[in-house]
């Protein structure tokens, strides 16, 4: 479906908005401020089909995260989640109001998730429920190739469970452009639709046929060497059904949401910026560009394509079937590169860049990637992966910082006074 003319006209009238100075300035009062997040995600405690769910949406089936049977007789000695998990999971945790730390709103403004990088602490088990000290970091503009002027944010989520224990740390990359000019570029209108035909698609299920997971195989720190491949895994090709998926698991998009029926008239009034007319005049979520083509299309792309985050717990899933039950992927950075567009296939893979021991714990650096069938790469990213080892034994999970630690016993301290002050009203 291509754009009509009235989405065109809706589409000029809900690009009106543009960068102001106001936004800036606010966003650099804010640097380095942290907050307890009142955000309410869509799931808040990991529950045992809720871990086995979350994984799922990616196409994750490893038995460690889906089977807790399989967990029972692990290392862990019961179920956890894909570490990556706790991206979604966010509880309103209760904290003293900071309005400097706000930042600006970008009304208007289209945003991508352009990458992240996690350091992962403490395994999410069933029960747990999850909370942020959320703030942020940095703040740049610059222009781009794809949508001239642009604002770069990196906000910061310290992930907390109900134990007042540091889960990890998550840095996520937002980049903010002005609708109408990313139009205006056209610079991606001339990719090629995609049509695969029975060969193709039999090239990209022998991918699939031959993934392998390390499971209960345990891979050992000291049978891995400097360059040795890691394998390779499928994803797509990239459909409407991914995007159901992926939000059926877990991932809320807040504090934007999708909602409906009258909780979607709520919203519509809180938040009238998100929402465009489509082509029958019903105003819908921007957001739709995720599986709306003709709306993609409006804002300069030839079709829908997928969240960045999305392409984060694919490498996720390649990096946790490498490490085994026994292994721990204690970091994650990634770059989205390049769109993901509906129609579009990725196969994954990646190589060990280093090997090191540090802590007593026995550490794999590797690198990572996704390249589409255009032979184009669209993430890329680098890991540490702690594994078992002859010599060190299981790996230990690392140590959380000292100032992290004692912020959010202070937040959680915090927390349980207003709850308590709450109760007794």
């Amino acid at each position: 479906m291509s754009v009509t003319t009235d989405q065109q006209a809706e589409f000029e009238r809900a690009s009106s908005g543009v960068f102001v100075e106001e936004d800036l300035v606010k966003d650099r009062t804010a640097l380095g401020r942290l907050v307890a997040s009142r955000q309410q995600e869509y799931l808040s405690t990991a529950t045992p089909e809720a871990i086995r769910n979350f994984a799922h949406s990616y196409g994750d089936d490893n038995p460690l995260f889906c089977d807790p049977g399989h967990g029972e007789t692990s290392r862990w000695g019961g179920q956890i989640a894909p570490p990556i998990m706790a991206a979604v999971l966010n509880a309103p945790l209760l904290g003293d109001k900071d309005p400097l730390a706000k930042g600006g709103s970008y009304r208007g403004i289209h945003a991508f998730v352009s990458g992240g990088t996690w350091t992962w602490y403490r395994p999410v088990r069933p029960g747990d429920t999850l909370y942020s000290l959320s703030g942020l970091e940095s703040v740049e503009t610059k222009q781009s190739e794809f949508a001239g002027s642009s604002v770069i944010r990196v906000l910061r989520d310290i992930k907390v469970n109900q134990r007042a224990e540091v889960v990890g740390v998550y840095r996520t990359l937002v980049i903010y452009t002005e609708r109408k000019k990313a139009r205006d570029k056209g610079k991606y209108a001339e990719i090629p639709v995609p049509s695969w035909d029975d060969a193709q698609l039999a090239a990209l299920d022998e991918t699939y046929a031959a993934e392998t997971r390390q499971g209960r195989a345990r891979l050992r720190w000291e049978d891995v060497e400097v360059g040795q491949a890691m394998g390779a895994k499928a994803k797509g090709p990239l459909t409407t059904t991914d995007m159901v998926i992926f939000h059926a698991g877990g991932y809320g998009f807040v504090p934007y949401g999708l909602k409906t029926g009258r909780r979607g008239w709520e919203n519509r009034q809180r938040i009238p910026a998100f929402y465009v007319k489509n082509e029958y005049g019903v105003p819908d979520v921007a957001q739709r560009v995720h599986w709306d083509n003709a709306w993609a299309q409006a804002i300069g792309n030839p079709r829908a394509y997928d969240y960045g985050v999305l392409r984060e717990c694919w490498l996720h899933h390649f990096l946790t079937d490498w490490a085994g039950d026994d292994g721990w992927v204690e970091r994650q950075h990634d770059e989205i590169r390049k769109f993901n567009y509906q129609g579009d296939a990725q196969v994954l893979g990646g190589e060990v860049t280093g090997k090191r021991v540090e802590d007593g714990r026995a550490l794999v650096d590797v690198a990572v990637w996704a390249r589409n069938q255009r032979d184009e790469e669209t993430a890329r990213g680098a890991a540490t992966v702690a594994l078992p080892s002859r010599e060190h034994g299981l790996p230990v999970l690392p140590a959380v910082p000292a100032e992290l630690s004692r912020a959010t016993t202070e937040v959680m301290a915090r927390h349980g006074e207003l709850l308590r002050e709450r109760r007794s009203r």
